[in-house]
């Protein structure tokens, strides 16, 4: 690899090994993602579930934190994959 002006690296000669890693590696990020987004799904409809069903009223302080974290955890997840997924682009282009 080598340096052009505006001291990005220039990729050369990528053999078809380093494309299938790079493939890999977009694929594990959205797997990754989807870990997130399916957590927080469940997380949240957890949440939803104790705050309606009537005979785990006295479970109302767990459902509430649930509502709360569910986002927190969504959030996290899209940060990290945005960030993995930018960092991918910046050593590979398409």
């Amino acid at each position: 690899m080598r340096k052009n002006k505006n001291t990005k690296t220039v990729k050369e000669g990528l053999i078809t090994r380093d494309w299938l890693a790079i493939d890999r590696t977009r694929m594990a990020n959205e797997r990754t993602f989807l870990a997130y987004l399916r957590t927080f799904i469940v997380v949240l409809s957890s949440g939803v579930a104790i705050l309606k069903v009537d005979a785990l009223e006295d479970m109302l302080d767990l459902g509430i934190f649930l509502l709360v974290i569910a986002p927190i955890i969504f959030i996290i997840g899209l940060i990290r994959f945005l960030y993995v997924r930018r960092h991918i682009r910046k050593y590979h282009t398409s």
